[in-house]
């Protein structure tokens, strides 16, 4: 609510596995010229275009779009691109005449015909007439479609996500987007994606994910396809179950009260001197995105990043790697599709990134050592009987030292690239998740101060909550459930057909068919949550006493996790970090967001603010 969009190359629930990218990264020729496709659009499109013109300029869909009271020349072009579209919209230049083509070419020659009275003219008239209704009747059963030079419209202010959505709204739930030699259908219906992800799974792989993953994740769990992917999935789980998620509560809520310390000694203030009224300013997308590296990398490699008190060169090169995944899913040119040797040489940005994968590579490969060595070792004092058992070790329960204790037969290359996969999937989705928890808080102090009291009354005296203490907290659930919704990470799906296929609401799908499921569109849309789908409501999900929402309960209408076989395997993990976090932070820290109203969204493997999330912070009086 209240935001505005930035389209922006700035720099995954270990859901990384559906980042998605430009459409027209893939796009080669010239962009198509508006064209006019037969008869004005329909009087049911046109209702779609004014709902669209009128509610995305003056004052936006909400939550969407807000415009900046001064800009510069080139912010000006930006908000001029992003106005442009919503008129082009509203005049029809993305609509293709659903009409066919076949009958207006014979239309002319219809008339001709019809004006012969006493010949055979007539009769071959009426047949002509008679096949042109058949082929009206199958080209409504066509989805529609919009055309026209997209590229345009991308280098507006608005990220993909919210042009997908404007698009959308004006042309429905499942429609193809066209430009150049590239076509994608996009799908924002329930039914539609629960027959891609569930249903019908197998007949789809992530399509261009791969491409984007490839050179930090190799063949790890989330880029993979097939009988790999399966092979590595089997092994991947059981290593995030939720005893592995208990035993990982109480080193979250460590990083979380080191994170509490350091925002403490940048104030000036001492523990026992919390509420003296000082405070500080800092970038809190920053500050998450700092703790939870901390987070995952105890998690994942039982490594301490320290990356809330330094910078260090293993931290630059996840940094720089993780940028440039979020930079390639974004990419309007994709150079980093040469080969290798050759990106190498010619790009520094490329020759950073694969030195920085070397770096983390070389990381890797030195704790898979160490680890195996330990393992090795407990295993000669007879400990690999009560690791059979219970595969967890009190001082190390890290995923590295499950995989090795549980005897993987994998290759170290196949082990460090399901590491590097965990790593990249879980660090940003979460920080991305907290940065607008802490914005709707923020914008929503009823729901803050409802938020404060649950976790004061739970946690008591404790410094942090307890694995019990969270089932006890369902505000807390809810808060991030619909943070979820209104934020996804990611915002967009990735899939590709391996066979022809048919979508239950209707329209053919042809083998090798690129698709963007949009989890933005779906979770915004006013089809499925009403009027108030724009809105911040934690309650929208029913009584706290229910089950929290997934996407069975709501029939795929809420899916932030994805679902099917390739569901979020971390789910758990990354719900239960962000809720020991969270709790830590509203019950330490007041915080006040700087320019609110100036906060605005923009592009990546998930979503982030355009230029941080600045707030004044103190240490809360209690």
């Amino acid at each position: 609510p209240g935001l505005a969009s930035h389209n922006s190359t700035l720099p995954v629930c270990p859901c990384v596995s559906h980042a998605w990218l430009h459409p027209c990264a893939m796009a080669s020729s010239p962009a198509i010229k508006p064209r006019s496709f037969g008869p004005a659009p329909s009087k049911q499109l046109q209702w779609r275009h004014q709902l669209v013109s009128r509610s995305s300029s003056g004052r936006n869909i909400r939550g969407l779009v807000t415009r900046r009271s001064s800009a510069s020349e080139n912010d000006g072009e930006k908000i001029a691109a992003t106005e442009d579209l919503e008129a082009r919209i509203a005049a029809g230049e993305f609509s293709q005449y659903r009409g066919s083509k076949r009958e207006a070419l014979v239309k002319p020659v219809r008339k001709l015909l019809a004006s012969d009275q006493g010949g055979p003219g007539r009769f071959l008239a009426y047949a002509l007439a008679k096949a042109s209704r058949q082929w009206r009747r199958n080209a409504a059963e066509r989805m529609p479609e919009a055309k026209g030079d997209v590229r345009i419209a991308l280098m507006g202010e608005d990220p993909l996500f919210v042009v997908l959505y404007k698009l959308y709204r004006a042309y429905g739930r499942v429609f193809q987007l066209s430009f150049g030699p590239k076509s994608f259908v996009v799908i924002s219906d329930p039914k539609a994606l629960k027959h891609v992800l569930v249903d019908n799974a197998d007949n789809y792989t992530k399509g261009l994910l791969g491409e984007i993953l490839d050179f930090v994740m190799g063949d790890g769990l989330i880029p993979a396809d097939g009988e790999l992917w399966k092979m590595r999935r089997r092994t991947v789980v059981p290593a995030v179950h939720r005893k592995y998620v208990a035993a990982m509560t109480e080193m979250f809520s460590e990083c979380a009260l080191r994170g509490v310390d350091k925002l403490d000694a940048s104030i000036g203030t001492d523990l026992p001197e919390k509420g003296s009224g000082k405070s500080t300013s800092l970038d809190m997308e920053s500050f998450f995105s700092r703790l939870t590296l901390d987070v995952i990398g105890k998690a994942v490699f039982n490594y301490d990043f320290d990356a809330l008190n330094k910078d260090s060169p293993v931290i630059q090169a996840v940094y720089t790697s993780l940028k440039e995944v979020e930079t390639r899913a974004t990419d309007l040119f994709p150079f980093w599709k040469l080969p290798e040797e050759l990106n190498y040489v010619i790009s520094p940005r490329q020759r950073n990134a694969q030195d920085s994968v070397k770096t983390i590579r070389n990381v890797t490969d030195e704790l898979i050592e160490k680890c195996k060595a330990i393992v090795a070792e407990e295993e000669a004092v007879g400990g690999a009987e009560a690791w059979a058992e219970q595969y967890l070790n009190d001082a190390d329960p890290s995923v590295l030292r499950y995989f090795l204790a549980a005897r993987e037969e994998v290759s170290g290359e196949q082990l460090r690239d399901d590491l590097l996969s965990l790593l990249v999937a879980g660090h940003e989705t979460t920080a991305s998740v907290l940065t607008w928890a802490t914005y709707c808080l923020a914008k929503n102090p009823e729901s803050l101060a409802t938020l404060r009291e649950e976790v004061d009354r739970v946690v008591g005296d404790k410094p942090a909550p307890t694995y019990d203490d969270l089932r006890s907290m369902p505000y807390l659930n809810r808060v991030l459930c619909e943070t979820m919704r209104l934020y996804p990470q990611p915002p967009v799906y990735t899939r590709r057909a391996i066979v022809d296929d048919q979508l239950p609401t209707g329209e053919s799908i042809p083998a090798g068919q690129d698709i963007l499921i949009s989890i933005y569109n779906l979770h915004r849309s006013p089809d499925v949550w009403g009027p108030t789908s724009n809105d911040f409501n934690p309650l929208r999900f029913g009584p706290l006493d229910e089950p929290p929402p997934n996407e069975t309960n709501t029939d795929y209408r809420y899916v932030p996790f994805s679902g099917g076989p390739r569901k979020c395997p971390g789910d758990s993990f990354a719900m239960m970090e962000a809720m020991v976090v969270l709790a830590v932070l509203v019950r330490s820290i007041d915080f006040e967001l700087i320019d609110i109203d100036k906060i605005r969204m923009t592009s990546g493997a998930t979503i982030h603010t355009a230029d941080g999330l600045n707030a004044r912070v103190s240490m809360r009086q209690q």
